[in-house]
């Protein structure tokens, strides 16, 4: 893996989980006695990333608590956003502008990862610096979504999305971005979707297809069906 540090995105309020997230944020939500966040994290061990970034915004006390008690000789570095949330693209970028490093693994904790992530994402990453892409997503196709009711997000044709046609593919939470997509952005607080639909404009946005059953937390229901099923 050719990437230093990856990014946790844990500043949302987990509205569609209340009451469950009235006093714990979602990333600390337990499913088989393992919260979400440490699922992450011990995913970004398996593929030997060192430095790990979250972000942090609604209950960040119960986030530094949780990571202060973690057993790990990762780099564990919290950032908050201040006073308002700067939404998944200002988050983003709010983590990464003041350093060197170029290119970043990120990922959303709302998905249940598990190691057999690791080889999906190290391909992925193989395509990414073998092309010269500045961002990459890890897509899912539809019908292996747990949760039935989610529509796709995409299309994926020869390694590109597009919004054309029917759109069967799911974004699973994991992308890898470059720094440099981020400088045409002026402000500090705006969706990742802005960055996606200019390089879909441009025919830029790439993709790599995982076949692993897609396990995403979406709301109260599909967490007490998640639970069930564990």
């Amino acid at each position: 893996m050719q990437i230093n540090t990856a990014l946790i995105l844990c500043a949302g309020f987990g509205k569609r989980l209340l009451p469950l997230t009235q006093n714990m944020p979602k990333p600390l939500l337990k499913i088989g006695q393992i919260t979400l966040l440490e699922r992450t994290i011990k995913l970004i061990e398996k593929l030997q990333i060192k430095k790990i970034k979250i972000n942090t915004f609604y209950l960040s006390k119960e986030i530094k608590k949780f990571v202060d008690q973690l057993n790990t000789n990762l780099d564990i570095q919290l950032i908050e956003e201040g006073n308002e949330i700067l939404d998944t693209g200002g988050g983003i970028f709010n983590m990464i502008k003041d350093t060197s490093e170029e290119n970043f693994l990120v990922f959303n904790p709302d998905t249940l990862w598990n190691e057999n992530y690791h080889k999906n994402i190290s391909k992925m990453a193989d395509l990414y610096f073998r092309k010269q892409i500045n961002n990459i997503l890890l897509v899912v196709r539809k019908d292996l979504s747990f949760d039935k009711r989610l529509k796709g997000d995409f299309n994926l044709v020869n390694e590109k999305l597009t919004k054309d046609n029917n759109k069967n593919f799911i974004y699973t939470g994991c992308q890898i971005i470059n720094k440099n997509i981020f400088s045409k952005i002026a402000k500090k607080k705006f969706s990742i979707n802005e960055i996606w639909n200019y390089q879909l404009k441009e025919s830029r946005l790439f993709a790599y297809e995982s076949n692993i059953e897609f396990l995403h937390v979406t709301d109260l229901e599909i967490y007490n069906k998640i639970l069930k099923n564990q």
